[in-house]
């Protein structure tokens, strides 16, 4: 693992095989890809970067999804000269939209795991708000506590212990907080309070929606404009699943990838 461009990289798999970019979600970072990596997919080559604010890349400004997909553009311009499956969970689902829409050429297809884009603002200043006041924690049993209490209860238990493990940093007077820039993070939240970009018609695209998520990250009106603009070129699937869907069911989102190759 290096830094490529602003972005600290993490790769998996050999060097010759075939190429899927993976995307994590706010508050997230690169190396929650690992297991789903090393256990289901050994064969695969995976680029999971954390992304600009997150883990152990730049905390600079600006904060947007332009700059996002610039970061992006460059990992991939620096990794690989051909389109790429991008498998992108969450905000990186956003992120992942945003860089087939600006980059087309970048992007061969599409897995998005419960996409979270276009947002209602109030739900989302709510989010804003609640992690300015509460931005660490007492140890790391507290963050666990607050894990399993935000989409985390059905994940492996030793996948949330690498989580830990990995992602908490100390802060002050003895906490521990999420390895992240807190400016960086209550930016993207303000960002998923913009209108939605939809993919190339003619790109295919999966889309995992996770229907223990209430109220629904994948929103109705999201939906409905993706089934709209992609038709045939859509795989809609419904997983009963709360937020997490990569680490509940990582069999499954294995297989997701490998029929995406």
């Amino acid at each position: 693992m290096d830094a490529v461009s602003a972005l600290h990289v993490h790769r998996f798999g050999p060097a010759d095989g075939p190429v899927v970019l993976a995307l994590h979600g706010v508050v997230g970072h690169g190396k929650r890809w690992e297991a789903i990596a090393t256990e289901h997919l050994p064969d695969v080559r995976i680029i999971a970067p954390d992304l600009r604010g997150h883990g152990r890349s730049t905390g600079l400004p600006p904060w947007n999804f332009e700059t996002i997909v610039a970061d992006l553009a460059g990992v991939l311009a620096a990794e690989t000269d051909e389109p790429v499956v991008v498998v992108a969970h969450s905000f990186g689902g956003a992120c992942a939209l945003h860089l087939a829409d600006s980059h087309p050429e970048l992007v061969r297809k599409l897995v998005l795991l419960d996409s979270a884009i276009a947002l209602e603002p109030e739900l989302l200043m709510d989010v804003a708000l609640s992690s300015l006041a509460s931005p660490d924690y007492v140890d790391v049993e507290h963050a666990r506590r607050d894990k399993m209490a935000t989409g985390w209860s059905e994940v492996d238990p030793r996948l949330l212990d690498a989580e830990l493990a990995e992602h908490l940093m100390p802060t002050a007077d003895g906490r521990v907080g999420w390895r992240i820039s807190l400016p960086a993070v209550n930016s993207y939240w303000g960002q998923l309070a913009r209108h939605y970009v939809l993919p190339p018609h003619d790109l295919p695209t999966v889309l995992v929606q996770a229907m223990k998520v209430v109220p629904p990250f994948v929103t109705p009106e999201f939906r409905a404009a993706l089934i709209e603009r992609l038709g045939d070129n859509l795989t809609l699937l419904e997983w009963d699943c709360d937020h997490m869907v990569a680490q509940i069911r990582p069999a499954e989102t294995a297989a997701l990838i490998r029929s995406a190759l």
